[in-house]
Order: structure tokens, then C-alpha cells, then sequence
């Protein structure tokens, strides 16, 4: 009853009211008008009760300095001023002190239901084949070695190996790649992943907690319980402050014979616009950044983007869009043009349900290629298809479903297979007839903005790499079309957490920038996690401290000069706040200041160090 009371009593509506009681008791104060209670009274209670309810509570329960505080601190100036009637200077301190808390509450609130939308994912159901019959079961009731049927359009719901059957799988929720991954006998397949086309039959090889996805939802949650709040400066400094000031108070008292005196030096020296340095920086950085598209979920997040000098980027919707197209047509017989394989192979695609036929066929739609019908339409589950267009046999697919159709390859056709497959790009052979009239490249498409990202990162001394779940060759050919100079490709996403953690070993402060829920863990254990928030998955937003909203990566380089800027303006305001103290204090001790002038001088440093946080929200970060 008494911790729900207290918590009342420093929500934002009772500091509002706290807050008009003591500017009313200034104002009669002023006008000579007397009440029959000081309306100070009431900032007393509100904001003050709170704060002795604190320095009560640490100093029974915490052990050795942690006892000290500058809740302790301020409730003995408050009760001081009491003491000698200035109930104007016991509410202000208090005021000051609760305004500060509400500050630093509404930056420091991390939201956390990422995690349950990441258990959501792993399948509830699988299919077990036993003695040549089908039984549905709980997925948890699945055992390692147990053979699984997989369906076109179910969920993988354990590790296993395929035995039998071909398919093409949607395996970005683990690695993150863009392109569905065709499927083989002895092929690994993973937990939460779909099975697009073929059905296919697996051997259960990890199972429950040892699943690659349950994995992944260890390591979030391991994650989200090492991620320590931001710690306060006015708490680090109390142990020191604390005693100086009751010191100074006391002589102060001895030598001048004068309560006033000391009682106005514990005034003056309570830690308010230390306080308030850093969580109204932070809020105005917060506003700052909203107005440019970008979500900062913590100040904690500002503090440590101040220090990362290494950025990690996944690439699949982060460095690129996400986004399948053809990018190269090569030609194998002179007797076509570009225009013609394309018309013959989106003909017979149109049919097709894979990603990289509805490419091929939204390819030929915007150059305004007229389709032709097509009979006898086949598919093979992770191979190619067939048709007839204009009474000719057409195959569409990969070199073993070509291989299949007694299709040959000359030497220089698997040359240029092969330098396209170093590209990263997927491929697409066209054979009409007999034999291999072209090859269509499919691939994901660099941002546009990615090379001048990056150049301006190295401008600031920030180094960039690049981590992805897709193929080295594809993810060196994307790392030199943006001028990154590490790459780490085929990483799973314990992979990737794994590099991040060796970075920070040797000291760097890592910032990871991803798009998908396999990017959850890595966003998690890096210093400052940044998701794409616009096309990137609910999981990876909430797994990340901050958000990008209209997917522009330009905002990184942004982001590091802002919590930069942040930094330099928070030591600046505590700098000034000791400064101010340091006056005040000698100006108390000599008797130029008494408890309520004091409060004053004092209410004024906490309204300097708010206007120079204030300058940050509409400073220009070029």
C-alpha cells in the first residue's frame, strides 16, 4: 500500500500539482499575501515524502557507500529549511528532484515484447511418419531422430536433415537470406523456417531447447537481461557530495554562529541541475532525432553510439533493398537478343509461384514484353519448370534440372555460371529445344545511398563491416559495390553474436544495424543496436535500441554526430552545475544568500543546464 502510494505521488499529474502549489506560494510570498498554510506545504508532501521515502529505504537496505545518496542529501537540506520556516526552498528542492526522476523515467523505459513475438515463430505442430502412417503431435513432443514430413507452406518445427524429396525453403528468419534456398537429400533444413513447394521428408537432428530458433530465443533473452540501465551522475557523486556539504554546513554554522547560513549551504548544494543534466539532454536529443525519422528508445543508447567506432551491418534489407531483380541477361546463341529470352522465359514463369520467376516476369512486364501463352506447365520443387511456348519445349531452372533434360554445357557456358555465382547473384538457365540459349541473373539491389554512408562513416573514423547469413561471394561483391572493407558471409545468427562479442573483447564499441528476426541477437549483445523499422520485422525493432523509420541508412552517420553532441552537452551542463554549486556555496557561507535567495540561485543553474540541452533539438547535424 505504502510503495503504490509513493509511486502516486511521483507520477507526472501529482508533480504538475506540486508544482502550481509552489509557484503559488512564491507568488503570495511576493504580493505579502498571507495564507493560512503555505501552499508550499503541499510541494513538501508530494515531491518530498517520495524522496526521504528513498533515503530511508537505501539506508536501511543498501550496504556500505550505497547507503549514501542524493535523495539523503536533499532530504536533509528539505528538512533543514523546514527546520528554520523557508518552506518555500524545502518544496523547490524537492520539486526540482521529482521533475528529474519523471525526466529520466520517460527516457530510460525500454519496451520489451519483441521476445514474445519471437516465441510466437517456433511451430506448435509437426508430422511424424511412423511405420508408413502420418501422426500430427506437439512439436515439444518431437525426439532427435524422429522422421518428419514437411508440407508445402509449413513451418519447419525441428533441426533436422532432409532424407527424401526436393524443395525450395524460406530460411531468412534464421539467415537472413533473401532468396528462397533450394533443398536436397542430406540438405540441413531449420526450426521456424517454410517449406515453399516440394514436399519433403526429415530426420530430426536438434530438437526442443537445442533447436536453432529456441536458440535464438535463448540468446535475446540472455541479452535483454545484461542490458544494465544507465547509471545516474548525481548518485555516483552523492558519496561525495553528501559529506562535503554537511562539513561545510556545520562549520559554516560553528563559525558564523548564523542556522541560516548552514542551513542555506545544504540548499544550494543539492545535486537538482546535476540531476537534470542528463535526462533533459537526452530528451531533447530524443526530440531531435524523432523529427528526422529515427526512434531512440533509451538515453543509454545515445551514451554508448558516442563511443562505437565499429558499425556492422547485416545485408539482406539493411545494405540492400530486400528486393529480387534481374540484373544481367547473358546471351549463349547469337540468333536471340536480350528482349526474346526474356519474353520466352517470363511465358513460361508466369505460372511459377517462386520469387525469382515472379522477378523475371515483373521484369518483362516493365519493359512492356508481350507474354505468350503456354502448354503442358510443369514444375520440379526446387529445380526449374517446363512448358510449351509457340510449339517449343522450354526449360526454365538450375544446372542439375537442365542436367536432368539432357541439356549440355559447354565450357565457356559454365565459365559464365560460374563468375555470375561469385557475383552473389542467383541464376536462372533458359534452354529452348535442345539447348542452353541464355542465362538471366537475379539479385537483391544495393541502396542507392550505401557507398556515401559509408564514406561519411570512415570521415568520422568509424570502420564498417559487413555480416551476413548469405553466401561469401554474395556478400563480398555487395561489401565492394559500398566500400566496406571486412566482410563475414554464411554466418548464423550465433555466428554473428559471436563476432560482435569478439570485437568488444579487444575494446571496440560495436554498432549493429539489421532488418530481420535473425538479426534479433546480434542487435541484443552489440553496444547499440539500430533496426531497420520501416520493413524490418516487429522482433528486430524491439530487440534494437533504436529504429530507423523510413529505412534510410544515411541516418547512421547522423546518429553518431548527434549522441556525439549529446555527450559533450551533458559533461558541459554538469560542469556548469558544479560550477554554479561551487558559487553558491561560497556565497551562502558568506552570508549573501539565505535559504530562499539561495533556492533561487539555485532553481536558476537547473534552468541553464535545461536551455543548453534545450539548444540541441534544432541544432543542424550536417
Amino acid at each position: 500500500m505504502l510503495k503504490k502510494t509513493i509511486r502516486y505521488m511521483t507520477s507526472i499529474p501529482m508533480t504538475v500539482i506540486s508544482g502550481i502549489f509552489l509557484i503559488s506560494s512564491l507568488v503570495f510570498s511576493k504580493l505579502n499575501y498571507q495564507m493560512p498554510l503555505n501552499p508550499a506545504w503541499v510541494a513538501v508532501i508530494i515531491s518530498g515524502v517520495p524522496i526521504l521515502y528513498s533515503a530511508v529505504c537505501k539506508l536501511i537496505y543498501n550496504k556500505g557507500i550505497g547507503k549514501i545518496s542524493s535523495a539523503l542529501l536533499i532530504s536533509v537540506a528539505m528538512i533543514a529549511a523546514i527546520a528554520i520556516g523557508d518552506l518555500f526552498a524545502a518544496g523547490e528542492v524537492a520539486f526540482i528532484m521529482a521533475l528529474g526522476e519523471i525526466l529520466e523515467d520517460m527516457t530510460t523505459n525500454r519496451a520489451k515484447r519483441g521476445l514474445k513475438n519471437l516465441i510466437s515463430l517456433c511451430p506448435d505442430m509437426g508430422r511424424i511418419i511412423k511405420d508408413g502412417k502420418e501422426t500430427l503431435v506437439a512439436a515439444k513432443l518431437i525426439k532427435k531422430g524422429d522422421i518428419l514430413r514437411i508440407l508445402p507452406g509449413e513451418k519447419i518445427p525441428v533441426d533436422g536433415t532432409v532424407i527424401s524429396g526436393e524443395s525450395s525453403v524460406d530460411q531468412s528468419v534464421i539467415t537472413g537470406e533473401s532468396i528462397p534456398v533450394d533443398k536436397y537429400p542430406d540438405d540441413e533444413l531449420f526450426c521456424g523456417t517454410m517449406n515453399l513447394y516440394g514436399s519433403i521428408d526429415m530426420a530430426a537432428t536438434r530438437v526442443g531447447e537445442d533447436s536453432s530458433l529456441q536458440k535464438l530465443i535463448k540468446m535475446v533473452k540472455d541479452a535483454q537481461e545484461k542490458k544494465a540501465p544507465m547509471a545516474r551522475v548525481a548518485d555516483k557523486s552523492a558519496s561525495i557530495l553528501v559529506p562535503v556539504a554537511l562539513i561545510i554546513a556545520i562549520i559554516t554554522g560553528i563559525l558564523t554562529k548564523d542556522i541560516q547560513r548552514a542551513v542555506t549551504v545544504l540548499v544550494v548544494f543539492c545535486p537538482c541541475a546535476l540531476v537534470l543534466a542528463t535526462p533533459t539532454a537526452i530528451m531533447a536529443a530524443i526530440g531531435q532525432a524523432t523529427k528526422y525519422g529515427v526512434v531512440i528508445k533509451s538515453g543509454e543508447a545515445l551514451e554508448k553510439m558516442a563511443k562505437v567506432n565499429i558499425v556492422a551491418f547485416d545485408k539482406t534489407g539493411t545494405l540492400t533493398k530486400g528486393e529480387l531483380s534481374v540484373s544481367d541477361i547473358v546471351l549463349t546463341d547469337v540468333e536471340f537478343d536480350g528482349d526474346e529470352l526474356i519474353k520466352i522465359a517470363a511465358s513460361v514463369e508466369m505460372k511459377s509461384e517462386h520469387p525469382l520467376a515472379k522477378a523475371i516476369v515483373l521484369y518483362a512486364k516493365s519493359k512492356d514484353i508481350e507474354l505468350l501463352d503456354n502448354d503442358d506447365f510443369k514444375m520440379s520443387a526446387g529445380g526449374g519448370v517446363s512448358a510449351l511456348v509457340d510449339g517449343k519445349t522450354v526449360l526454365c531452372g538450375n544446372e542439375k534440372y537442365l542436367t536432368e533434360h539432357n541439356i549440355k554445357f559447354t565450357y565457356a557456358d559454365k565459365k559464365q555460371i560460374e563468375d555470375i555465382k561469385n557475383e552473389g547473384k542467383a541464376i536462372v538457365l533458359v534452354s529452348v529445344e535442345d539447348g542452353l540459349r541464355g542465362i538471366i541473373a537475379l539479385s537483391d539491389t544495393i541502396r542507392s545511398e550505401a557507398v556515401n554512408m559509408v564514406e561519411k562513416l570512415k570521415e568520422i573514423s568509424v570502420s564498417s563491416v559487413l555480416l551476413t547469413g548469405d553466401s561469401i561471394s554474395a556478400a563480398r561483391y555487395f561489401s565492394k559495390l559500398s566500400g566496406i572493407s571486412e566482410t563475414f558471409g554464411g554466418l548464423l545468427p550465433e555466428e554473428k553474436v559471436e563476432k560482435i562479442i569478439s570485437y568488444k573483447e579487444n575494446g571496440d564499441f560495436v554498432c549493429m544495424i539489421g532488418d530481420g528476426v535473425n538479426d534479433a541477437p546480434a542487435l541484443k549483445n552489440a553496444d547499440v543496436g539500430v533496426a531497420m523499422g520501416c520493413m524490418g520485422s516487429d522482433i528486430a525493432v524491439e530487440a534494437a535500441d533504436i529504429a530507423l523509420m523510413s529505412d534510410d541508412i544515411t541516418k547512421i552517420p547522423y546518429l553518431k554526430r548527434l549522441a556525439k553532441a549529446t555527450v559533450k552537452t551533458i559533461n558541459f551542463s554538469i560542469s556548469l552545475s558544479m560550477f554554479i554549486n561551487i558559487l553558491a556555496v561560497v556565497l551562502s557561507v558568506a552570508g549573501v544568500l539565505n535559504p530562499t535567495t539561495g533556492a533561487l540561485v539555485h532553481n536558476l543553474g537547473s534552468c541553464f543546464v535545461v536551455l543548453v540541452s534545450a539548444l540541441l533539438y534544432d541544432r543542424k547535424f550536417n
